[in-house]
């Protein structure tokens, strides 16, 4: 009787395992504080009391379509099993990114849908300038 070769792992393995561990740890987190059981949580999204424990030690990857069913059970974005996963590397926006938000939350916070249709003809007649000859003038929409 020959032993069977051991599993050869790629260097992303590690990391990808980790991930599995942390996604399962944020389910059983969220399935606690809400106070559901293992065996209310397996019910809810459809599959064995062994199966959701195995998702929840991260043994078993949970597929996007079932974490999406999982997200939607618990009443959290899939974001959700994510957050806290690059403690230590904290987003930094760049300042298009940051011009990007600032125009978005404007957007949203003036007084008049035809206001905002305005701003958006504005940005399309910007947007196609380079189309332009400078020496035309663009005409935009009356508010």
């Amino acid at each position: 009787m020959t032993a069977l070769p051991e599993k050869q792992t790629g260097p992303g393995r590690s990391r990808a395992q980790d991930i599995d561990r942390h996604v399962g740890a944020r389910m059983r987190e969220r399935r606690i504080m809400l106070g559901l059981t293992q065996q209310q949580m397996a019910e809810l999204i459809g599959v064995t009391y062994q199966q959701a424990h195995k998702y929840e030690k991260g043994i078993n990857r949970i597929a996007a379509g079932r974490l999406y069913t999982i997200a939607h059970a618990l009443g959290v974005d899939v974001t959700f099993f994510f957050e806290g996963m690059d403690g230590d590397r904290e987003f930094k926006p760049t300042p298009q990114q940051r011009m990007l938000l600032e125009l978005a939350r404007n957007f949203i916070s003036l007084p008049s849908r035809k206001h905002q249709e305005a701003l958006c003809s504005l940005a399309r007649a910007l947007a196609s300038a380079g189309e332009v000859p400078e020496d035309e003038t663009i005409a935009l929409p009356k508010v």
